[in-house]
């Protein structure tokens, strides 16, 4: 039976942490908070867009601007050398900005609850846009292009967050916190019905559900993801500009998504890291106002040859590095994949009856490549899977998918 430590260590969330953790420790202070604070900032804005794709099946170009909505109500309730705004308290400044962008969120689902595909992709870039025009031109509010500036992170407890190493443990824990609360999210009744939303809307509108609702409430909470991802991006930048929330930046997050991985969660973290390494290094293969063109060749590349992107990749090289093992299922006789032949990870064949081992029942269900099967495990007093051998059957390796002829449900 896998032990509480061995489940741990297969939560993606944790290696994320622990990543997180290590990397101060091998690299200077300028990686640490220039280079991985904003790779944590970047893709805990671009988790809020892979929340909505994997779990609702939505795809928003207005993510950045709602970060921008929290990076602005943030900036104005500030202290700053630009002279506008009140200056508040940093945890009411903080809580009105999450708040602000969580209302930003639910104003985009409610506009464009009705609309799906290339039609939602064009109501969320028209309300970023105009988001843009209303913060440029409005100079008396926003100060325009030249934004508000000398905007610092506070102090917690004594710790002056304005530093490399503190300001990147906040990052990191924001980072590790949203990504552990969207993948707990998937498993709950509300992150099922998104799942239904997402495959079958017409089957949750039939049940009684309401999509309206369901639709909104996503973008709230992608919403709020995006305003944490906001507010550290404004205290990183020392500054918010109409630059933050324009066209440019609503599709870099996009990019950013689709190179990692829209539908998984640190999908995110890991196109952020690729986007940030490109823009940083892109000066010594191109001109540094032109790195875009290195970043879409790369693009390019992902989409046709890794469609589930960084995430995809790793998946089909893991499944093409560690063989599975095929078997008979007892319950079905329908052939099935383990990942070894062991007993924990066998079946008897059900055409031999008289096979000594015992039927084995499923636990739970694994990933393996992209598909789901189930686990399965032989009860203790079982012999080991040498036993079918001696009875005429046996294990094969196979790299790869399950046969054509079916899982074992």
């Amino acid at each position: 039976m896998t032990t509480m430590p061995q489940q741990l260590l297969r939560h993606p969330v944790l290696w994320l942490a622990l990543a997180g953790l290590a990397f101060p420790l091998v690299v200077g202070d300028f990686w640490v908070g220039t280079v991985a604070a904003r790779v944590l900032i970047i893709g805990t804005m671009a988790l809020s867009l892979t929340f909505l794709t994997s779990s609702a099946g939505l795809v928003s170009f207005a993510q950045a601007g709602v970060a921008g909505v929290a990076g602005y109500t943030l900036a104005l309730l500030s202290p700053n050398i630009t002279g506008v705004g009140v200056a508040v308290p940093w945890p009411l400044a903080v809580g009105a900005a999450l708040g602000m962008g969580t209302l930003a969120g639910l104003l985009v689902g409610w506009v464009s609850v009705r609309s799906s595909g290339i039609y939602l992709l064009m109501i969320t870039l028209a309300m970023s846009v105009s988001l843009f025009y209303l913060v440029s031109q409005n100079t008396e509010v926003f100060n325009g292009f030249d934004g508000i500036n000398g905007l610092k992170p506070p102090e917690l407890f004594g710790i002056d967050l304005r530093a490399p190493i503190p300001f990147y443990g906040m990052a990191l824990a924001a980072a590790v916190l949203s990504a552990a609360a969207v993948m707990h999210l998937d498993r709950t009744p509300f992150g099922l019905q998104l799942h239904a939303l997402r495959n079958a809307p017409r089957r949750v509108a039939a049940l009684g559900f309401s999509t309206t609702l369901l639709r909104i409430a996503a973008f709230g909470i992608a919403g709020l993801i995006a305003s944490v991802g906001g507010v550290l991006n404004t205290w990183f930048s020392g500054q918010m500009s109409p630059g933050a929330v324009d066209v440019h930046a609503a599709v870099n997050l996009l990019v950013v998504a689709v190179l990692g991985g829209i539908r998984h969660p640190l999908g995110a973290f890991l196109g952020a890291a690729a986007f940030v390494l490109l823009e940083n290094y892109a000066a010594s293969v191109i001109d540094r106002e032109r790195f875009n063109l290195v970043i879409g060749a790369v693009f390019i590349v992902i989409v046709l040859f890794a469609k589930d992107g960084l995430i995809g990749l790793i998946q089909q090289l893991r499944a093409q590095i560690k063989p599975a093992w095929t078997g008979v299922c007892a319950k079905n006789g329908r052939k099935t994949v383990c990942r070894r032949p062991c007993t924990r990870c066998w079946a008897p064949p059900a055409s031999r009856l008289s096979c000594p081992a015992r039927p084995c029942h499923p636990l739970s269900r694994r990933t393996y490549g992209s598909a789901r099967w189930p686990r399965w495990r032989a009860p203790s007093r079982s012999p080991a899977w040498t036993a079918c051998a001696a009875s005429s059957w046996r294990w094969t390796p196979s790299r790869g998918r399950s046969p054509a002829s079916g899982s074992c449900w």
